[in-house]
């Protein structure tokens, strides 16, 4: 019986493993899978089954799983698919907490394989057992040691990043590529067809483990999508996670009816709940382990500036251009610092940053301008530049920085560049544990992995927005409750107003006519200049069909406009219901920008903020966040986007009131998280008034699930 409360410890710490499947032929993965448990320093009980009998590797085969002795709490499952439901039946029987079904030939074959899986996953709940795979190739920890692979040794080195991956070839290769690269892993975890232990379940126990100190994750998708979030904030506090998320085409997508929902694609949704969760997104799959390097390895930064120390001209510009793209900047040397450094360079050398020490820089000079850049006030990071030294050897270089490096508070990235005349440098770089990267643009990334971590630590804490309390959310829902919508249809525009008016959202006096003498004397009632609006659940994008008149200024103009746009409409679209339509207060003039929200299938709501307007989906200057919202959400929704930037004023324009999109944010973003049967909301456009005036609702539209 296992002695484990939490049966995912079980797959970390055995104190016995049983192989079923266990193979005497050198060619079987079964084979493979022995072999790396006993041959490779595992603690613990190894006991294989084979009911064929006999011996391997000096241990004796046994016919069942019953029949191993104890100690087991691992199972380690590598035999046809078909039976494997019976071998999980007898571990549960025997009380085996964990088992890592290696197989294939389940949910990735097709229906006879997902009902095999499935099956496998009601034996194991049933015995309160946890399942990793199958179709996957394990685990390995490399401080236990313990190899549940059935990879050709040696395995992966030992350091400091944990790796979760989807994909088993991956990280097959991966840990051979990490041989030759000097880099270590904690653990690494393969989780094949997910059909129980998924990457949210194995976050906390990797991060958990003492060794790691920084986690990679290749992701294809992510199993409960609110779930991995809330987990990965609460492991980002305590340790750095890099992921690489593939598949980002968005083919076979359902795009919704609004431009909020067809912006919104998969891959927004994943960058978003990445930001939320404290996860940074890699690009390429070697950019996710050299960030996580140095996320394990070097300190953070406490801002953004950055040093550049070299000893050619061309480098230190391709690195201030790659710090640049990073959203990072050059820090300044104080007046000291440059006239320290002035007296240990030649006179030609460039004393400010980059700083060029120029072809002659010795091992010395390296290590004093380090020192001297380290000390300054104004330095955050330090990138140093190694090309090979004409007069000096590379290694001399690395060897007189290394102890700088090693003790300073501020991060160090270096960069020798070359291959057979930097590789003692790198050697020596790699035994002491300091990031190095063969170009600048690799270092500068890192670096802003680094100031991202750093930025994200500094908000994790914020609490959502709450802007609109309990009272706003019962009003709406009697709305709501009220209204006879069926779902997937738009809300009529009486409903969707009584819900911005309830969660505080301004919007211009307005009413629904349904014939031309009703819309001009609505337009008397409310006074003139007044906006026509087509009322109809069949025509989405208004003003793309003809559906929007602006600036009427008399009943008579009203009342023509309104039978013209009904005539047009109705040649235009003959099967189209047109409910009349909505007589609008003219707004004063200001910055037009696009407020929504859209329900993700796997996040939950989604926000958006852009540039708005008919042209929104060519233009693609929006953003995106989870609601409810954070106050860095809504700084990131603001400063990421042209629309938001463009709000302190711009060439013309004059500053528009920032503050009142703010709170608009926050409140639509707090209407989709109190309602989860609203599939999508759009402003567009919110017309945001100069400082201190507001901002209005023009054009609104909800739409329920």
């Amino acid at each position: 019986m296992s002695l484990f409360a939490d049966p995912l410890q079980a797959f970390f710490a055995p104190r016995g493993v049983v192989v079923v499947g266990a193979s005497t032929d050198p060619t079987k993965l079964g084979y493979g899978v022995a072999r790396n448990l006993l041959e490779g320093g595992f603690p613990g009980a190894v006991h294989l089954v084979n009911p064929k009998g006999g011996r391997l590797l000096g241990r004796p085969l046994h016919p069942t799983v019953e029949a191993a002795p104890d100690p087991v709490d691992l199972a380690v499952i590598l035999i046809p698919a078909p039976a494997v439901p019976p071998v999980l039946e007898a571990c549960g029987r025997r009380g085996i907490r964990a088992a890592i079904v290696a197989s294939g030939g389940f949910r990735e074959t097709g229906r006879q394989g997902t009902e095999l899986e499935a099956a496998c996953v009601e034996i194991a709940r049933r015995h309160g057992m946890r399942l990793m795979g199958p179709n996957c190739i394990g685990l390995v920890d490399t401080h236990l040691p313990l190899d549940t692979t059935f990879l050709p040794p040696p395995g992966p080195p030992a350091g400091q990043v944990a790796f979760i991956t989807h994909s088993g070839a991956l990280a097959a290769a991966v840990i051979d590529w990490a041989r030759g690269q000097g880099f270590g892993f904690s653990r690494l975890v393969s989780l094949g067809n997910q059909a129980d232990v998924n990457e949210t379940d194995i976050l906390p126990v990797v991060a958990a483990d003492a060794h790691t100190r920084a986690i990679a994750m290749y992701l294809e998708s992510v199993g409960a999508g609110r779930r991995f979030v809330e987990t990965g904030r609460t492991v980002a506090r305590q340790k750095p996670m890099v992921a690489l998320k593939v598949g980002r085409t968005e083919a076979g997508q359902q795009a919704a009816a609004s431009h909020t929902g067809a912006l919104a694609g998969q891959e927004r949704a994943f960058e978003a709940a990445f930001r939320r969760a404290g996860v940074l997104r890699a690009e390429k799959v070697q950019q996710m382990f050299q960030w996580a390097e140095a996320l394990a390895r070097l300190p953070l930064p406490r801002g953004n500036r950055v040093l550049i120390l070299t000893n050619a001209g061309g480098p230190g510009v391709t690195a201030a251009d790659a710090i640049a793209a990073e959203g990072l900047r050059l820090a300044r040397l104080t007046a000291q610092t440059r006239q320290l450094l002035r007296e240990i360079l030649p006179p030609a050398a460039s004393l400010h940053n980059p700083v060029d020490m120029l072809a002659s820089a010795s091992p010395e000079q390296y290590a004093q301008a380090l020192r001297l850049g380290l000390d300054d006030p104004g330095v955050d990071m330090v990138m140093v530049i190694l090309p090979p030294p004409p007069m000096f050897s590379a290694g001399a270089v690395a060897r007189a920085m290394i102890p700088l490096i090693q003790t300073a508070d501020k991060p160090v990235v270096v960069v020798p560049m070359g291959d057979p005349l930097i590789a003692e440098a790198v050697a020596h770089l790699r035994a002491a544990g300091v990031p190095e990267y063969r170009f600048p643009e690799d270092a500068a990334s890192a670096l802003g992995a680094l100031h991202r971590r750093a930025r994200w630590l500094a908000t994790a804490e914020q609490p959502p927005l709450q802007p609109a309390g309990k009272n706003a959310a019962a009003a709406a829902r009697r709305m709501l409750d009220a209204d006879t919508t069926p779902a997937g249809a738009w809300l009529p525009p009486k409903t969707v107003r009584a819900l911005l008016t309830a969660y505080g959202i301004p919007t211009p006096q307005e009413a629904v006519a349904h014939s031309a003498p009703e819309a001009a004397a609505a337009a008397e009632a409310m006074g003139f200049p007044v906006a026509l609006k087509v009322v109809s659940p069949d025509i989405a994008h208004k003003s793309d069909a003809g559906g929007v008149t602006l600036g009427l200024e008399s009943a008579g103009a009203v009342a023509a406009a309104y039978d013209e746009m009904m005539a047009r409409l109705q040649a235009a679209f003959p099967q189209a219901r047109l409910a009349g339509a909505l007589v609008q207060q003219m707004a004063p003039e200001g910055q037009e920008v696009i407020v929504g929200a859209v329900r993700d299938p796997l996040f939950g709501p989604l926000v958006m903020f852009g540039s708005g307007g008919v042209e929104v989906e060519g233009l693609g200057d929006v953003a995106f966040a989870l609601a409810p919202l954070t106050a860095a959400d809504r700084e990131h929704l603001l400063e990421s986007t042209w629309a938001g930037r463009k709000l302190a004023g711009f060439r013309n324009l004059p500053p528009a009131d920032r503050p009142a999109v703010e709170e608009v944010l926050a409140r639509l973003a707090q209407l989709a998280a109190d309602f989860p049967a609203l599939a999508e909301i759009e402003i567009n456009p919110l017309r945001v008034l100069p400082e201190g005036r507001g901002a209005l609702a023009l054009d609104v539209r909800a739409r329920l699930g």
